[in-house]
């Protein structure tokens, strides 16, 4: 990690809320670093305190703040330094977003806050910060196509990797999921509400989890003891 936005990209990554890093000048730094912390030690709910080279991009708005001469009010000065920092923080975030992810942002606060129901808002949180993007952008895009099969199935294969699903629009409107892991209960509600997003209401679904329905000359599947009735 090298810039400030690093830092805190890893913080919401290992669950540490911004709120509980401080930033502080730093007193001795590399001139051709902004952070010298090589990596995050810490758990969600601890208090950090990094150290920053504000000199490195911000030296014209640090300048006169940090100026060595001045010794009066050492801790109101950190303070606003912080703030500041924590400010400077996000607009590298921002500056680093398209119109397209500004648009997953927006969908992610209303799926956090129940605008899709009161399950969605209580399962998203189930899913990991990449796989909470992936739905979101899933949900975009079924607004702009109107498609709905294609991205349950796409999204279902990104989640669950060794997933694989078979759709039936010929005889009956019908989709069997094969999973190929153990069923957990974080797993079955994790496909519950990605069906409860994505599933047509005319469709009828079978659920496999780690074991696949027989095909004929498809040997992974005509396993004995490993076959799942269809």
């Amino acid at each position: 990690m090298n810039y400030i936005w690093d830092l805190l990209v890893q913080a919401k990554e290992a669950g540490i809320h911004k709120r509980d890093i401080t930033f502080l000048p730093a007193k001795v730094y590399s001139p051709y670093m902004e952070l010298s912390l090589e990596e995050l030690n810490a758990a969600a709910g601890d208090h950090i305190e990094v150290e920053v080279n504000p000199f490195y991009r911000f030296y014209d708005v640090f300048r006169d703040l940090l100026d060595i001469n001045l010794t009066e009010d050492e801790e109101f000065r950190h303070a606003l330094f912080d703030i500041l920092i924590h400010f400077l923080a996000e607009l590298d975030f921002m500056q680093g977003m398209n119109k397209r992810e500004y648009h997953i942002r927006f969908v992610l606060r209303d799926l956090e806050a129940g605008a899709f129901g009161e399950r969605v808002k209580e399962r998203i949180g189930l899913f990991e910060r990449d796989e909470r993007e992936w739905i979101a952008c899933a949900i975009l895009r079924m607004y702009d196509t109107g498609e709905t099969l294609n991205l349950l199935r796409s999204t279902v294969s990104r989640i669950f990797r060794r997933s694989t699903i078979y759709v039936n629009s010929e005889e009956k409107d019908e989709m069997l999921f094969y999973i190929g892991q153990k069923k957990t209960e974080l797993a079955g509600r994790k496909l519950e509400l990605l069906m409860e997003l994505f599933l047509p209401v005319r469709y009828r679904t079978e659920v496999y989890w780690d074991c696949h329905v027989g095909i004929i000359d498809a040997e992974d599947t005509m396993i004995q003891d490993r076959i799942a009735l269809y």
